[in-house]
Protein backbone atom coordinates (compact mmCIF):
# COMPACT_ATOMS: atom_id res chain seq x y z
CA UNK A 1 0.00 0.00 0.00
CA UNK A 2 1.22 3.14 -0.75
CA UNK A 3 0.30 7.37 -0.96
CA UNK A 4 -3.57 6.95 -1.33
CA UNK A 5 -3.89 3.42 -2.22
CA UNK A 6 -6.78 0.96 -1.44
CA UNK A 7 -5.51 -0.81 2.22
CA UNK A 8 -6.52 -4.42 1.09
CA UNK A 9 -7.50 -6.06 4.27
CA UNK A 10 -7.40 -9.91 5.37
CA UNK A 11 -8.91 -10.87 8.47
CA UNK A 12 -8.04 -14.22 10.54
CA UNK A 13 -11.23 -16.17 12.48
CA UNK A 14 -14.76 -14.73 11.66
CA UNK A 15 -16.86 -15.38 14.65
CA UNK A 16 -19.82 -13.36 15.55
CA UNK A 17 -17.49 -10.34 16.99
CA UNK A 18 -15.33 -10.37 14.02
CA UNK A 19 -18.20 -10.45 11.33
CA UNK A 20 -19.57 -7.03 13.56
CA UNK A 21 -16.39 -5.55 13.34
CA UNK A 22 -15.79 -6.31 9.88
CA UNK A 23 -19.05 -4.52 8.71
CA UNK A 24 -17.78 -1.53 10.14
CA UNK A 25 -14.16 -1.50 9.03
CA UNK A 26 -14.96 -2.32 5.16
CA UNK A 27 -17.07 1.47 5.44
CA UNK A 28 -13.80 3.15 5.91
CA UNK A 29 -12.98 4.69 2.55
CA UNK A 30 -10.31 3.04 0.73
CA UNK A 31 -10.60 -0.32 2.85
CA UNK A 32 -11.27 -3.52 0.39
CA UNK A 33 -11.81 -6.82 2.10
CA UNK A 34 -9.75 -9.46 0.23
CA UNK A 35 -9.67 -12.26 1.77
CA UNK A 36 -10.58 -14.52 4.78
CA UNK A 37 -9.32 -17.50 6.48
CA UNK A 38 -11.33 -19.21 9.59
CA UNK A 39 -10.73 -21.59 12.58
CA UNK A 40 -14.51 -21.77 13.02
CA UNK A 41 -15.64 -22.92 9.56
CA UNK A 42 -19.27 -22.28 9.97
CA UNK A 43 -18.93 -18.50 11.11
CA UNK A 44 -16.06 -18.08 8.77
CA UNK A 45 -18.82 -19.56 5.76
CA UNK A 46 -21.80 -17.10 6.74
CA UNK A 47 -19.23 -14.26 7.31
CA UNK A 48 -17.59 -15.13 3.99
CA UNK A 49 -21.18 -15.35 2.14
CA UNK A 50 -21.83 -11.82 3.59
CA UNK A 51 -18.86 -10.08 1.73
CA UNK A 52 -19.01 -12.10 -1.31
CA UNK A 53 -15.35 -14.04 -0.37
CA UNK A 54 -14.66 -16.58 -2.76
CA UNK A 55 -12.67 -19.23 -0.71
CA UNK A 56 -11.99 -19.54 2.85
CA UNK A 57 -7.80 -19.78 3.34
CA UNK A 58 -5.61 -21.74 5.53
CA UNK A 59 -3.83 -18.97 7.77
CA UNK A 60 -0.24 -19.56 5.69
CA UNK A 61 -1.89 -18.75 2.48
CA UNK A 62 -3.60 -15.75 3.98
CA UNK A 63 -0.36 -13.96 5.07
CA UNK A 64 1.69 -15.35 1.88
CA UNK A 65 -0.51 -13.04 -0.61
CA UNK A 66 0.48 -10.21 -2.28
CA UNK A 67 -2.30 -8.62 -2.71
CA UNK A 68 -2.91 -8.69 1.58
CA UNK A 69 -1.26 -5.21 3.34
CA UNK A 70 -3.30 -5.46 6.87
CA UNK A 71 -4.32 -9.16 8.43
CA UNK A 72 -7.00 -8.33 11.39
CA UNK A 73 -7.18 -11.15 13.76
CA UNK A 74 -10.08 -11.76 15.23
CA UNK A 75 -9.12 -15.70 17.19
CA UNK A 76 -9.06 -16.07 20.83
CA UNK A 77 -5.94 -15.03 22.67
CA UNK A 78 -3.81 -17.77 22.25
CA UNK A 79 -3.60 -17.80 18.48
CA UNK A 80 -2.90 -14.15 18.81
CA UNK A 81 0.89 -14.73 19.01
CA UNK A 82 1.57 -17.21 15.97
CA UNK A 83 -0.79 -15.67 13.51
CA UNK A 84 0.18 -12.14 14.32
CA UNK A 85 3.93 -13.63 14.18
CA UNK A 86 3.05 -15.04 10.70
CA UNK A 87 1.75 -12.09 9.69
CA UNK A 88 4.30 -9.44 10.65
CA UNK A 89 7.36 -12.00 9.12
CA UNK A 90 5.68 -11.70 6.05
CA UNK A 91 5.52 -7.98 5.66
CA UNK A 92 1.91 -7.08 6.73
CA UNK A 93 0.01 -4.88 9.13
CA UNK A 94 -1.90 -6.42 12.12
CA UNK A 95 -4.47 -5.59 14.09
CA UNK A 96 -5.54 -8.12 16.53
CA UNK A 97 -8.65 -8.42 18.48
CA UNK A 98 -7.77 -8.04 22.21
CA UNK A 99 -5.12 -8.94 24.36
CA UNK A 100 -2.45 -8.35 22.07
CA UNK A 101 -0.81 -11.48 23.39
CA UNK A 102 -0.90 -13.85 26.99
CA UNK A 103 2.25 -12.78 28.18
CA UNK A 104 4.49 -9.65 28.07
CA UNK A 105 7.45 -12.11 26.21
CA UNK A 106 5.40 -12.66 23.45
CA UNK A 107 4.08 -9.29 23.33
CA UNK A 108 7.23 -7.74 23.09
CA UNK A 109 8.67 -10.81 20.58
CA UNK A 110 5.49 -8.81 18.22
CA UNK A 111 6.60 -5.51 18.82
CA UNK A 112 10.17 -6.31 18.29
CA UNK A 113 9.25 -8.01 14.70
CA UNK A 114 6.52 -5.17 13.72
CA UNK A 115 9.84 -2.25 14.59
CA UNK A 116 11.65 -4.49 12.51
CA UNK A 117 9.36 -4.77 9.73
CA UNK A 118 8.14 -1.64 9.81
CA UNK A 119 5.03 -2.78 10.16
CA UNK A 120 1.69 -1.67 12.23
CA UNK A 121 0.61 -3.77 15.26
CA UNK A 122 -1.90 -3.10 17.78
CA UNK A 123 -4.67 -4.59 19.83
CA UNK A 124 -8.36 -3.41 19.24
CA UNK A 125 -8.28 -1.33 22.34
CA UNK A 126 -11.02 1.23 20.95
CA UNK A 127 -12.21 2.96 24.01
CA UNK A 128 -9.55 5.72 23.50
CA UNK A 129 -11.86 6.81 20.52
CA UNK A 130 -14.56 7.58 22.41
CA UNK A 131 -15.85 11.39 22.68
CA UNK A 132 -17.30 10.92 26.23
CA UNK A 133 -13.89 9.54 27.21
CA UNK A 134 -12.26 12.67 25.77
CA UNK A 135 -14.50 14.52 27.88
CA UNK A 136 -13.87 12.79 31.04
CA UNK A 137 -10.02 13.46 29.93
CA UNK A 138 -10.42 17.29 29.99
CA UNK A 139 -13.24 17.57 32.95
CA UNK A 140 -9.81 15.73 35.11
CA UNK A 141 -7.26 18.08 33.61
CA UNK A 142 -9.48 21.66 33.74
CA UNK A 143 -10.95 20.39 37.27
CA UNK A 144 -13.74 21.90 36.89
CA UNK A 145 -15.30 19.58 39.82
CA UNK A 146 -12.04 19.48 41.47
CA UNK A 147 -9.44 17.27 42.18
CA UNK A 148 -10.46 13.64 40.75
CA UNK A 149 -10.61 11.44 44.44
CA UNK A 150 -11.44 7.94 43.04
CA UNK A 151 -13.35 6.04 40.68
CA UNK A 152 -14.53 2.17 40.30
CA UNK A 153 -15.75 0.12 36.69
CA UNK A 154 -18.53 -2.70 37.49
CA UNK A 155 -19.04 -5.10 34.65
CA UNK A 156 -22.10 -7.46 35.46
CA UNK A 157 -21.72 -9.15 32.11
CA UNK A 158 -23.54 -11.95 30.25
CA UNK A 159 -22.37 -15.46 30.20
CA UNK A 160 -25.12 -16.51 28.27
CA UNK A 161 -22.94 -17.15 25.01
CA UNK A 162 -20.36 -18.73 26.83
CA UNK A 163 -21.32 -22.35 27.60
CA UNK A 164 -19.16 -24.38 30.01
CA UNK A 165 -16.84 -25.44 26.95
CA UNK A 166 -15.91 -22.11 25.94
CA UNK A 167 -12.43 -21.13 25.54
CA UNK A 168 -13.38 -18.56 27.70
CA UNK A 169 -13.27 -19.94 30.69
CA UNK A 170 -9.80 -21.91 29.84
CA UNK A 171 -7.24 -19.51 31.01
CA UNK A 172 -4.86 -21.16 28.70
CA UNK A 173 -6.73 -19.93 25.94
CA UNK A 174 -8.03 -16.63 27.31
CA UNK A 175 -5.65 -15.91 30.21
CA UNK A 176 -8.12 -14.81 32.36
CA UNK A 177 -10.94 -12.64 32.96
CA UNK A 178 -8.22 -9.78 33.53
CA UNK A 179 -6.67 -10.20 30.47
CA UNK A 180 -9.37 -11.45 28.28
CA UNK A 181 -11.89 -8.79 29.24
CA UNK A 182 -10.23 -5.76 31.69
CA UNK A 183 -7.60 -4.85 29.09
CA UNK A 184 -10.10 -2.12 27.34
CA UNK A 185 -10.48 -0.44 31.13
CA UNK A 186 -6.66 -0.68 32.09
CA UNK A 187 -6.54 1.33 28.76
CA UNK A 188 -8.63 3.29 29.22
CA UNK A 189 -7.66 4.78 32.44
CA UNK A 190 -4.22 4.58 31.64
CA UNK A 191 -5.66 7.31 28.80
CA UNK A 192 -6.84 9.83 31.68
CA UNK A 193 -4.35 9.03 34.50
CA UNK A 194 -1.04 7.29 33.04
CA UNK A 195 0.64 4.59 34.57
CA UNK A 196 -0.77 2.31 37.48
CA UNK A 197 -0.12 -0.30 39.39
CA UNK A 198 -2.16 -3.19 41.32
CA UNK A 199 -2.32 -3.12 45.01
CA UNK A 200 -5.03 -5.43 45.40
CA UNK A 201 -6.36 -8.65 43.67
CA UNK A 202 -9.17 -11.25 44.05
CA UNK A 203 -10.67 -13.83 42.23
CA UNK A 204 -13.53 -16.28 42.74
CA UNK A 205 -15.08 -19.76 41.18
CA UNK A 206 -18.65 -20.21 41.60
CA UNK A 207 -19.94 -23.55 42.92
CA UNK A 208 -20.03 -26.69 41.18
CA UNK A 209 -23.83 -27.46 39.84
CA UNK A 210 -23.42 -30.81 41.10
CA UNK A 211 -21.18 -31.77 44.09
CA UNK A 212 -19.09 -34.17 41.91
CA UNK A 213 -18.34 -31.86 39.18
CA UNK A 214 -14.64 -31.12 39.81
CA UNK A 215 -14.26 -28.21 37.45
CA UNK A 216 -13.22 -24.67 38.48
CA UNK A 217 -14.91 -22.14 36.74
CA UNK A 218 -13.02 -18.50 37.84
CA UNK A 219 -16.02 -15.94 37.09
CA UNK A 220 -15.27 -13.24 39.32
CA UNK A 221 -12.26 -10.87 39.54
CA UNK A 222 -11.81 -7.48 40.90
CA UNK A 223 -8.53 -5.41 41.52
CA UNK A 224 -7.52 -2.10 42.88
CA UNK A 225 -5.35 -0.07 40.81
CA UNK A 226 -3.19 2.92 42.29
CA UNK A 227 -2.45 5.92 40.44
CA UNK A 228 -0.91 9.15 40.24
CA UNK A 229 -1.52 11.54 43.22
CA UNK A 230 -2.92 8.44 45.06
CA UNK A 231 -5.97 8.47 43.33
CA UNK A 232 -7.27 4.25 43.84
CA UNK A 233 -9.50 2.84 41.29
CA UNK A 234 -11.63 -0.01 41.46
CA UNK A 235 -11.97 -2.67 38.85
CA UNK A 236 -14.71 -5.33 39.35
CA UNK A 237 -15.67 -8.31 36.35
CA UNK A 238 -18.03 -10.37 37.05
CA UNK A 239 -19.39 -13.36 34.41
CA UNK A 240 -22.46 -14.77 35.47
CA UNK A 241 -25.35 -12.46 34.35
CA UNK A 242 -28.62 -13.49 31.97
CA UNK A 243 -28.07 -11.79 28.51
CA UNK A 244 -30.55 -9.38 29.35
CA UNK A 245 -29.10 -8.38 32.90
CA UNK A 246 -25.78 -7.93 30.90
CA UNK A 247 -24.89 -3.80 32.59
CA UNK A 248 -21.74 -1.73 33.29
CA UNK A 249 -21.40 1.18 35.07
CA UNK A 250 -18.10 3.66 35.75
CA UNK A 251 -17.87 6.31 38.36
CA UNK A 252 -15.57 8.77 38.70
CA UNK A 253 -15.90 11.02 42.36
CA UNK A 254 -14.65 14.66 42.18
CA UNK A 255 -14.23 16.98 45.32
CA UNK A 256 -17.61 18.42 44.23
CA UNK A 257 -19.64 16.14 42.39
CA UNK A 258 -19.33 12.52 40.23
CA UNK A 259 -20.14 11.39 36.41
CA UNK A 260 -20.94 8.24 35.64
CA UNK A 261 -20.78 6.42 32.72
CA UNK A 262 -23.11 3.75 31.53
CA UNK A 263 -22.67 0.33 29.18
CA UNK A 264 -19.29 -1.36 28.39
CA UNK A 265 -18.80 0.93 25.49
CA UNK A 266 -19.64 4.27 27.37
CA UNK A 267 -22.69 5.65 25.02
CA UNK A 268 -24.66 7.68 28.33
CA UNK A 269 -23.39 9.95 30.99
CA UNK A 270 -24.71 11.68 33.66
CA UNK A 271 -22.95 14.58 35.83
CA UNK A 272 -24.12 15.25 39.60
CA UNK A 273 -22.37 18.49 40.69
CA UNK A 274 -22.13 21.18 42.97
CA UNK A 275 -21.69 23.99 40.32
CA UNK A 276 -21.11 27.79 40.74
CA UNK A 277 -21.45 29.78 37.41
CA UNK A 278 -18.51 29.15 36.12
CA UNK A 279 -18.29 25.35 36.65
CA UNK A 280 -21.14 25.33 35.29
CA UNK A 281 -20.60 26.84 31.84
CA UNK A 282 -17.30 24.29 31.71
CA UNK A 283 -19.76 21.39 32.20
CA UNK A 284 -21.89 22.66 29.53
CA UNK A 285 -18.81 22.95 27.35
CA UNK A 286 -17.13 19.84 28.24
CA UNK A 287 -20.42 18.08 27.74
CA UNK A 288 -21.98 20.03 24.72
CA UNK A 289 -24.99 18.53 23.55
CA UNK A 290 -25.85 17.10 27.29
CA UNK A 291 -29.28 18.29 28.97
CA UNK A 292 -28.75 20.20 31.95
CA UNK A 293 -31.17 20.25 34.66
CA UNK A 294 -31.06 22.06 38.05
CA UNK A 295 -32.29 20.79 40.95
CA UNK A 296 -31.94 23.09 43.47
CA UNK A 297 -30.67 26.64 43.34
CA UNK A 298 -29.31 28.04 46.69
CA UNK A 299 -29.33 31.60 48.09
CA UNK A 300 -26.63 33.56 48.69
CA UNK A 301 -26.34 32.91 52.07
CA UNK A 302 -26.68 29.50 51.88
CA UNK A 303 -24.10 29.21 49.26
CA UNK A 304 -21.20 28.34 51.31
CA UNK A 305 -20.21 24.67 52.40
CA UNK A 306 -17.62 22.95 53.26
CA UNK A 307 -15.65 19.53 51.87
CA UNK A 308 -12.07 18.35 52.32
CA UNK A 309 -11.57 20.98 54.98
CA UNK A 310 -12.46 23.74 52.50
CA UNK A 311 -15.17 26.36 51.55
CA UNK A 312 -16.73 25.45 48.31
CA UNK A 313 -19.16 28.37 46.15
CA UNK A 314 -22.09 26.35 45.65
CA UNK A 315 -24.62 28.20 43.24
CA UNK A 316 -26.61 25.48 41.88
CA UNK A 317 -26.91 21.18 42.46
CA UNK A 318 -26.99 20.18 38.63
CA UNK A 319 -27.36 17.21 36.48
CA UNK A 320 -26.07 17.09 32.83
CA UNK A 321 -27.18 13.71 30.90
CA UNK A 322 -26.29 12.54 27.70
CA UNK A 323 -26.38 9.90 25.00
CA UNK A 324 -29.93 8.60 25.84
CA UNK A 325 -30.86 8.27 21.98
CA UNK A 326 -27.43 6.97 20.93
CA UNK A 327 -27.51 2.73 21.32
CA UNK A 328 -24.21 1.22 22.74
CA UNK A 329 -23.60 -0.98 19.23
CA UNK A 330 -23.92 2.31 17.12
CA UNK A 331 -21.34 4.25 19.29
CA UNK A 332 -19.19 0.59 18.84
CA UNK A 333 -18.92 0.97 15.26
CA UNK A 334 -18.16 4.58 15.68
CA UNK A 335 -14.84 3.49 17.45
CA UNK A 336 -14.15 0.92 15.44
CA UNK A 337 -14.41 2.99 12.25
CA UNK A 338 -12.55 5.69 14.02
CA UNK A 339 -9.39 3.37 15.30
CA UNK A 340 -9.13 1.95 12.21
CA UNK A 341 -9.12 5.21 9.95
CA UNK A 342 -6.31 6.69 12.41
CA UNK A 343 -4.37 3.49 11.80
CA UNK A 344 -3.93 3.91 8.48
CA UNK A 345 -3.16 7.33 8.30
CA UNK A 346 -0.66 6.07 10.07
CA UNK A 347 0.61 3.82 7.77
CA UNK A 348 0.31 6.53 4.61
CA UNK A 349 2.39 8.69 6.82
CA UNK A 350 4.61 7.61 9.75
CA UNK A 351 4.96 11.24 11.22
CA UNK A 352 0.93 11.10 12.09
CA UNK A 353 0.25 11.04 15.53
CA UNK A 354 -1.61 8.12 16.67
CA UNK A 355 -3.94 8.26 19.61
CA UNK A 356 -3.88 4.51 19.81
CA UNK A 357 -0.20 2.42 19.96
CA UNK A 358 1.44 -0.92 20.15
CA UNK A 359 2.71 0.24 23.52
CA UNK A 360 -0.37 1.16 24.67
CA UNK A 361 -1.16 -2.49 24.04
CA UNK A 362 1.58 -3.70 25.76
CA UNK A 363 0.91 -1.51 29.00
CA UNK A 364 -2.55 -2.74 29.14
CA UNK A 365 -1.38 -6.31 28.96
CA UNK A 366 0.94 -5.30 31.75
CA UNK A 367 -1.21 -4.13 34.36
CA UNK A 368 -3.74 -7.30 33.50
CA UNK A 369 -1.19 -9.27 34.33
CA UNK A 370 0.01 -7.94 37.58
CA UNK A 371 -3.64 -8.11 38.57
CA UNK A 372 -3.95 -11.65 37.53
CA UNK A 373 -1.30 -12.65 39.04
CA UNK A 374 -2.23 -11.24 42.28
CA UNK A 375 -5.19 -12.59 42.06
CA UNK A 376 -4.02 -15.71 41.63
CA UNK A 377 -1.66 -15.82 44.97
CA UNK A 378 -5.12 -14.26 46.50
CA UNK A 379 -3.48 -11.19 47.95
CA UNK A 380 -2.29 -8.15 48.52
CA UNK A 381 1.04 -6.21 47.72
Amino acid sequence: MEGNDELRLGVIGCGGFGLFALQHFVQVPGVQLVGMAGTHREAALAAAKRFGVPDIEDVERLVARSDVDLVYIATPPFLHHPQAMAALQAGKHVICEKPLALTIAQADEMIETAHRQDRLLLANLMQRYNPLADAVARLIETQALGQLLHAYFENYAADEGLPAEHWFWDREKSGGIFVEHGVHFFDLFASWLGAGQVVAAQASCRLPAKAEDRSRCEDQVQCTVQYKDGVLVNFYHGFHQPGRLDRQELRLIFERGDVTLFEWVPARVRVHALADEAATRALCELFPTARLDVTQVYAPQDRACRGRHQVIDAYQMIELTDGEQRPKMHRYGDLLRELLADQIAWIRDRHHPRRLTEQHSRDALALAIAADSLAQRGGET
